[in-house]
């Protein structure tokens, strides 16, 4: 379920299962990538949402899709989409799905009115659920997806133990673990992830192009 799937760094990923390359967040990309068809940015911060990389990755006939406050930021081909929406764009058809955060320490951080989302994408190898950064907000309990890409890391969103219960919720195929190890998280709370979202299957990946924190 992930062959073609590569992941850069924080939420940064490609899939290029099929006919199409679709990234989602791209951050540290490099030249070697290869270009996109489609270009998915789950909200504006700027471990999310880098416009050099997007201009770096575009090609003629790429489709960029980004909530509506990013797409008013973006040139090109741009789509804007918010919560709740169904959409076909280069042949990948996906819903966006809410993200937010609700624990009172982050509330400004990610606010529902920001109407910031996740994919749940349907490509060759199955349906593909990218959370972007969110909490375990109710909404997320009805996703249904073979692959769950979950945010871990704490502080921003929510942490290892949150997160193996979203994971439990869904009750995908597999769950992935992902913004952590750059920014905030660490290494050893994709483990507490694993572990703690059993009965459901974790595979935690290696990043393809880490760097060292400052």
């Amino acid at each position: 379920m992930l062959e073609g799937v590569t992941w850069y760094r924080q939420s940064a990923f490609r899939f290029a299962g099929g006919e199409r390359t679709v990234y989602i967040d791209p951050w540290g990309t490099d030249d070697s990538a290869p270009p996109a068809d489609l270009i998915l940015i789950t909200h504006a911060h700027d471990d999310h949402l880098q416009p050099d990389e997007i201009e770096r990755l575009s090609a003629v006939g790429t489709q960029i899709v980004s909530p509506h406050d990013v797409a008013a930021e973006l040139s090109g081909n741009v789509t804007p989409v918010a919560p709740g929406e169904s959409h076909e764009i280069a042949g990948v058809r996906f819903t966006t799905v809410p993200a937010y955060n609700t624990a009172e320490e982050r509330l400004q951080m990610h606010p529902e009115a920001n109407r910031w989302v996740g994919y749940l994408l349907e490509l060759p190898g199955g349906t593909y659920y990218h959370a972007g950064d969110t909490d375990h907000v109710a909404e997320l309990d009805d996703v249904e997806a073979d692959v769950a890409f979950l945010p871990i890391g704490g502080t921003y969103t929510m942490d290892a133990e949150e997160a193996a219960g979203l994971a439990r919720s869904i009750g995908p195929r597999m769950a992935v673990p992902m913004h952590f190890g750059f920014v905030v998280g660490s290494p050893s709370d994709a483990v507490r992830f694993r572990e703690l979202a059993a009965p459901v299957p974790v595979q935690i990946l290696t990043p393809e192009n880490p760097f060292e924190r400052e």
